[in-house]
């Protein structure tokens, strides 16, 4: 059996015991990688050798080795490592090479993990099925013909398909959630200002954050319990005490209270994906929990709000890649026709449409009917989940309305694309928590629960996530 089908804790045992040493399990890791990614294609940037030299630094295993020592994971490609490119799946960083590391990079540095490679992405973290990688689509290790779901497509992918134990994706409106649902594997966006955003590349600041990919729920509370906590380099980062989260795990959920959204349950859902979260309601409240329906009434209008304010703060965040600095310079007569041609071939098709999206909504006439209004609504979503928290400890959803779709499937109506993140925007916009559990199949592809959760109570949906994944049982690992 290969050493990376056990868990983080199981392989901690193993290499703390002098049984393997973390060289061993990086050279797995390697192996696996070179085995499969010409299928899945999760990698843009497999950093064996790095990784390889870190491992052999640290096979004499001090005896406070934590659980992350040895475990080799892997980054979205919009995370900065210092001495490695960063593309976020864009031609117009081409040539960029990171001068520093991202907080959570150097939080997993800290701990003896291994990063062994950047993974692919929508460009930009802008898309929700791994299509719009400048450079290639990332395919579900469940079926090739399928999207892994976006934006952090390689990151789910990778997990799913067993080349590493870990990853780290960014969430936007269900960047790690969808394509964990996709993908197979469990999924965690935290609360806004959990962990640090310093060294994202950011898409839209006020609704990003970092989080874990993994096999298992333990395993996703190991590597939060290692990125999470106050960073002085992000000013949006909570000053908030930071929990053992494995110490909620202790599968007890008698008397949780469950709210079931009325809005998440109507028109658009999958038949196959309903009966799996039916099913998957069932196990919660024959473990205890108590379960009943809760009305979000604002989610209606999540999407058109996220598509207001996301491409609103992108329109600014990108401003910054002009061919000036560094990444891709096309020339031109003169600087502007620099700028031009620079934006012209160095941004893919989708990102320019959400910047010109922006630019619209902020424009001088606009701005109080769009982007204003926009932030009214995104208010009341939040208050929406605010009054139902106080009568429910999590919410239940489906996290996405449909099972992974082939490739090409929607490309061709963006509307169609976006309404795919519908379960999962307004928790960006609330800037609440969410997990993402595999809970069973439809068509032979995986489907995806989601547990919504106050602000900054991640160990409430670890403790429920857990509770399920441990009576429903963990998914096997795609075969390849």
């Amino acid at each position: 059996m290969s050493l990376l089908n056990s868990s983080i804790r199981d392989l901690h045992t193993k290499i703390t015991s002098k049984e393997i040493k973390p060289s061993e399990l990086v050279s797995a890791s390697l192996e696996r990688i070179a085995a499969t990614d010409e299928k899945v294609k999760a990698f843009l940037l497999v950093t064996g050798e790095e990784a390889l030299e870190r491992a052999k630094q640290l096979d004499d295993v001090p005896a406070d080795a934590g659980l992350l020592y040895g475990i080799p994971g892997a980054l979205k490609d919009n995370l900065n490592v210092k001495g490695q490119p960063t593309t976020c799946a864009s031609k117009i960083l081409t040539g960029y090479v990171s001068a520093y590391d991202a907080t959570a990079v150097s939080k997993l540095n800290e701990t003896g993990a291994i990063s062994v490679g950047k993974t692919n992405m929508d460009e930009f973290a802008m898309g929700s099925s791994g299509e719009n990688s400048a450079f290639f689509p990332t395919r579900n290790p469940w079926d090739p013909d399928r999207v892994p779901g976006g934006s952090s497509s390689g990151s789910a992918a990778t997990v799913a398909a067993g080349q590493v134990l870990f990853s780290l994706g960014s969430d936007t409106g269900g960047s790690i959630r969808q394509p964990a649902a996709y993908c197979g594997v469990v999924g965690l966006k935290p609360t806004y200002g959990l962990v640090s955003r310093f060294g994202l590349i950011a898409y839209a600041s006020s609704l990003d954050q970092i989080g874990p990919f993994t096999q298992t729920v333990e395993d996703n509370a190991i590597v939060l319990q290692a990125i999470a906590g106050h960073d002085r380099y992000d000013s949006t980062s909570a000053n908030v005490d930071i929990p053992n989260y494995l110490n909620a795990l202790t599968g007890d959920i008698k008397g949780l209270r469950i709210g079931l959204p009325q809005e998440y349950f109507g028109e658009g859902l999958d038949a196959g994906v309903r009966e799996q979260i039916n099913k998957a309601i069932r196990v919660l409240e024959s473990l205890g929990a108590t379960v009943g329906e809760v009305s979000l009434p604002h989610s209606e209008y999540a999407v058109a709000t996220y598509y207001l304010i996301a491409p609103a703060e992108a329109s600014s965040n990108l401003a910054r890649f002009d061919g000036v600095r560094y990444g891709l310079r096309v020339e031109g007569e003169s600087l502007i026709d620099m700028y031009k041609n620079t934006r012209a071939e160095g941004f893919g098709e989708e990102v320019k449409r959400r910047i010109m999206l922006g630019t619209y909504a902020l424009s001088s006439g606009y701005y109080d009917d769009y982007y204003l209004r926009a932030q009214k609504v995104r208010t009341l979503i939040r208050q929406d989940f605010d009054n139902a928290f106080e009568q429910y400890d999590v919410i239940l959803s489906p996290t996405a309305p449909t099972t992974a779709f082939k490739f090409g499937g929607k490309t061709e109506d963006p509307i169609t694309m976006y309404l795919n993140d519908i379960y999962t925007i307004p928790v960006n916009l609330a800037g609440i928590p969410a997990i993402s559990v595999p809970c069973g199949f439809a068509d032979g592809l995986p489907v995806g629960l989601q547990f919504i959760g106050k602000a900054f109570d991640e160990s409430t949906l670890l403790r429920v996530a857990h509770a399920f994944e441990q009576a429903n049982g963990v998914f096997a690992r795609a075969s390849l």
